[in-house]
């Protein structure tokens, strides 16, 4: 929900209570946002610390089959946002200090919507969950009428297309989630699941995220850009001798093109595209 407010800027039912950096910055610290504060959308308060819950006790995702199916059209983040806050989205969840979890198709951009889709034979259950549909988006600023789950057409605007796989800028996404992954293999600060060993910042009004995270010898620091705007001097990278690991505006990536040299030695500024996100590995 953190990340998909802050990409989309949708507010309506349950999405009410997020859509602020500060709300990202503390799922990343502790894993839930919500831990006994006043909820908006409930309009009460809500949740528990799960500040002492360890980080691999966690699967975090962008989207996944409710996040999708539960919405009018159905549509994906892809199809919501565009090609580029997917990105964004798909380096705050692989970048993150938890296990995370891909939605099918997510790894390539997918843009089939998932429909809620039955086939029951009950007359009065079917209608019953036409029903229940509408009531479902009532909460939403939503203006269509939902599919019909009943019919067949629907069923079939959910199937995949694998052959996207092959063509850009879809196979430019997928080697942008391979490159995450090897990341999160390759280097111990990100593959050491771990809260405790990140820092967190966040800048609410310019919608601007950094963490840096440590194990051992190994330190990364990541900066996501929530915004859609290009930010000049938007971090401070620290003292040190950096090398990029990833930055999303890369053109290999379908970006517009990465303005930041492999090396740099901090403490130094650094900009960050719009919708984007980068990270630096700290070399001994």
């Amino acid at each position: 929900h953190c990340v998909h407010t802050l990409i989309t800027g949708e507010k309506d039912g349950y999405y009410t209570d997020y859509g602020k950096t500060k709300h990202l910055a503390k799922s990343l610290r502790e894993g839930f946002v919500y831990s006994w504060q006043y909820s908006p959308h409930r309009l009460r308060h809500h949740g528990n610390s799960s500040a002492d819950i360890p980080a691999d006790k966690f699967v975090v995702f962008s989207q996944n089959h409710d996040q999708i199916g539960n919405r009018l059209m159905a549509d994906r983040l892809v199809t919501i946002a565009g090609f580029e806050a997917a990105k964004l989205a798909a380096g705050a969840i692989m970048l993150s200090p938890y296990i995370p979890l891909l939605y099918m198709g997510q790894e390539y951009a997918e843009k089939a919507p998932f429909n809620y889709f039955v086939e029951h034979s009950d007359q009065e259950l079917i209608e019953a969950v036409r029903k229940g549909r509408k009531e479902e988006f009532s909460s939403f600023n939503w203006k269509k009428e939902p599919p019909d789950p009943q019919s067949p057409e629907t069923f079939q605007q959910s199937i995949l297309n694998w052959n996207l796989r092959n063509q850009p800028p879809h196979s430019q996404m997928l080697e942008l989630y391979r490159d995450l992954i090897a990341l999160r293999r390759q280097i111990p600060a990100l593959a050491k699941l771990s809260k405790d060993d990140q820092r967190v910042d966040f800048d609410e009004d310019k919608k601007l995220i950094s963490t840096l995270r440590s194990y051992g010898k190994s330190t990364v620091f990541c900066t996501f850009n929530f915004a859609d705007k290009h930010r000049q001097d938007a971090f401070e990278l620290p003292a040190g001798k950096w090398k990029k690991l990833i930055d999303s505006a890369e053109k290999k990536y379908a970006g517009q093109g990465s303005d930041l040299p492999e090396l740099i030695t901090g403490p130094a500024q650094i900009g960050i595209k719009p919708f984007s996100f980068t990270a630096f590995e700290l070399k001994s």
